[in-house]
C-alpha cells in the first residue's frame, strides 16, 4: 500500500511539472541580452478594423523572446498562441493587452484573438510578423516617449 502511493504521489508531481512546462510556451531563442527593447509588429487578418500598437515592448528572459501587444480595442479577452491561450494582462476599462512568445521573426506568425466586439465571442484568426532589423531601445516606445514629455512639462 505504501509503495502503491508513493508511486502515486510521484505520478502526481511528474504530471504537475510536465504541465506547468507545458501551459507557459517559450518564446523562440533571441540572440540579445535579457531586457526590454522595441520591435515593429504587423498585424494581418480579420475584418482590417482592428490593430495593434507598433513598435511595441519586446522583452527578452533567458534568451527567449516575448511581446507586449496592445489592441487598439478593450474587446479582446484572450489570444491563442501555438495552442496556448493567454489572459490580458491590462486594467479594467484600458485596450487589451496580452504578453505572449515570439515564435518566429521576419515571417507571419498565426495567432487567434477572440474578440466580444460582435455582441457574443468570436475568435479570429490573424499573423502577427516581428521584424528583427527594427528591435532597437525601449525609448522609442510610444509610451516612453509620452513619460519623457510629461517630465519636461513638469519641469
Amino acid at each position: 500500500m505504501k509503495r502503491k502511493l508513493s508511486s502515486l504521489i510521484a505520478a502526481v508531481f511528474i504530471g504537475i511539472g510536465a504541465f506547468s512546462c507545458i501551459c507557459q510556451a517559450a518564446g523562440m531563442d533571441i540572440d540579445k541580452e535579457d531586457g526590454e527593447y522595441s520591435i515593429q509588429v504587423d498585424l494581418e487578418g480579420g475584418s482590417g478594423k482592428a490593430s495593434v500598437t507598433s513598435p511595441t515592448l519586446f522583452t527578452v528572459k533567458d534568451g527567449n523572446g516575448y511581446a507586449q501587444i496592445q489592441w487598439s480595442s478593450s474587446n479582446y479577452d484572450y489570444m491563442i498562441v501555438d495552442g496556448e491561450k493567454y489572459l490580458p494582462t491590462n486594467e479594467e476599462g484600458m485596450n487589451s493587452v496580452f504578453e505572449i512568445p515570439i515564435l518566429t521573426l521576419d515571417e507571419a506568425m498565426p495567432v487567434v484573438a477572440d474578440t466580444t466586439a460582435m455582441g457574443t465571442p468570436h475568435e479570429i484568426d490573424y499573423t502577427l510578423t516581428f521584424y528583427s532589423d527594427s528591435i532597437g531601445s525601449k525609448s522609442q516606445l510610444p509610451q516612453e516617449a509620452a513619460k519623457r514629455v510629461v517630465g519636461v512639462a513638469m519641469v
